[in-house]
């Protein structure tokens, strides 16, 4: 807020703070309680309207805009067309006026904020780097990581060419003599049969019971989470979970699934939709072992200092650090294709990072980072459209791999301590290792990972 000043430069910075969906599906208070609760919300959206309009003065960059009217316009039609049927049950005729009034004010300011974003189109630009100084400067006051740009930028390169020294590995068996790029998209033409909504919550049965198999972790509650399909407010990502806070109570968590941008053509719609096992992985990141489970153990956590404030890379570093210690655990095993759904999440979150630090540090254009998730991610055409822009306005997004390279560098380095230094056992004796850690790291709360780094091992040595 006081150096990037994003709520006076970035649409972003709003979609979480006016998401009505702690109203809508967190069953925390009787439907009809909620539903006084969402009407509050919704009288004081034409009033927060009109402060973003003020707050976010353009000229803004081209990328910045397209979002605005996304969201803005999405929550507008979500207003109008969805909530209504939510509350529907709530047999109360003077609370059903008040809520269709309440929406109807709250949709029209919306809609009028949209149309200033629809007419900011003609000033648009492409300054949207942030600068290297203000990249650093994220870095270390958000994540405690002080590491010079340039050094983090190769580590995400070779972590890239690793991933993909895998993927040809993978991809000889898998389709002798394709290319990477058919190799691929053999593994997506497999798609879930009845939708990826029903495919990911069966999904989820075969995750959990393998965690719990392999002991990987403990899961600390009985809780499961529900998989829907996000609102039209955002849906700028494939998947994202809501989940409940510290605070909150056998509160269901709900994984979203965003059905493609319907403006793309038929063949991109088509194309966005992943293979089997590639949503098997985004099902593990956002579920089993990955954000939900981490979840659980932060909302347990006695300490709300540690339960309340957790951060990006702890997060989004942990969920993708589980991907590929599933696979290293035996998930999918003997099943190439599994292999290479999991490569592919990787190398999505490898590219992240390199446009991350191109876009805001190098004079990266929004095309050239596009082109790099085509040409090293393999991504289909919206998903790089998307992912590109993206980078623009969340240059945090960085941290999935950056997370992920520090907790496999603390797994290393915790197991080397915790056996003298003597070679890993590997087989279920290594396992148990990764069960003691993981249970030691998410203990925690969610803090930066170079600050637990040094409660873990007792120094303050290098994260990567």
């Amino acid at each position: 807020m006081e150096k990037a000043r994003e709520p006076f430069t970035n649409p972003y910075w709003y979609l979480g703070s006016i998401d009505p969906d702690v109203y809508l599906s967190r069953d925390y208070a009787p439907l009809d309680q909620r539903m006084r609760a969402y009407i509050d919300y919704a009288r004081a959206i034409p009033k927060v309207a009109a402060d973003i309009g003020a707050n976010l003065r353009g000229p803004l960059p081209r990328s910045y805009v397209e979002l605005a009217v996304a969201i803005f316009g999405g929550f507008a039609d979500f207003y109008q067309k969805d909530v209504g049927k939510i509350f529907e049950r709530v047999q109360d005729p003077e609370l059903q006026k008040q809520l269709a009034e309440a929406d109807a004010g709250a949709a029209q300011a919306m809609a009028a904020l949209k149309k200033q974003f629809v007419a900011e189109r003609k000033t648009a630009n492409e300054r949207f780097a942030w600068g290297k100084e203000l990249y650093q400067s994220m870095l270390l006051d958000t994540e405690q990581v002080s590491l010079p740009v340039e050094q983090i930028e190769a580590l995400g390169r070779a972590d890239l060419e690793r991933n993909l020294a895998a993927l040809k590995a993978e991809c000889d068996g898998y389709l002798p003599g394709g290319s990477l790029k058919d190799c691929v998209a053999k593994e997506a033409a497999d798609r879930p049969q009845g939708g990826v909504v029903s495919a990911a919550q069966a999904q989820l049965v075969v995750l959990k019971n393998f965690v719990q198999q392999h002991n990987l972790v403990t899961i600390p509650s009985t809780m499961d989470a529900r998989v829907a399909e996000a609102p039209p407010y955002n849906r700028g990502n494939f998947a994202f979970i809501q989940v409940p806070g510290p605070f909150d109570h056998e509160v269901a968590s709900v994984y979203n699934i965003a059905p493609p941008n319907p403006a793309w053509t038929p063949a991109e719609q088509a194309a966005y939709v992943p293979g089997k096992a590639a949503l098997a992985f985004v099902s593990a990141h956002e579920v089993w072992p990955g954000h939900f489970l981490q979840f659980l153990h932060s909302n347990a956590n006695p300490s709300k200092v540690e339960s309340l404030w957790v951060g990006y890379a702890f997060a989004e570093g942990w969920a993708h650090y589980c991907e590929e210690m599933m696979i290293e655990a035996g998930f999918g095993k003997g099943d190439p294709a599994m292999h290479i759904g999991q490569l592919q999440m990787a190398l999505l979150r490898d590219v992240r990072l390199l446009s991350s630090i191109g876009l805001h540090t190098h004079g990266m254009t929004q095309a050239e980072s596009e082109k790099m998730f085509r040409e090293s991610a393999f991504a289909d055409a919206g998903n790089a459209r998307q992912q590109a822009a993206r980078g623009t306005y969340d240059p945090y997004y960085l941290n999935y791999t950056l997370g992920k390279l520090m907790i496999r560098k603390l797994r290393a380095d915790w197991v080397a301590k915790m056996t003298g230094g003597r070679p890993t056992p590997g087989g279920d004796a290594e396992l148990k290792l990764w069960h003691d850690f993981h249970d030691k790291f998410l203990s925690y709360g969610g803090p930066p990972i170079p600050m637990l780094r040094a409660e873990l091992l007792g120094e303050d040595s290098a994260p990567l």
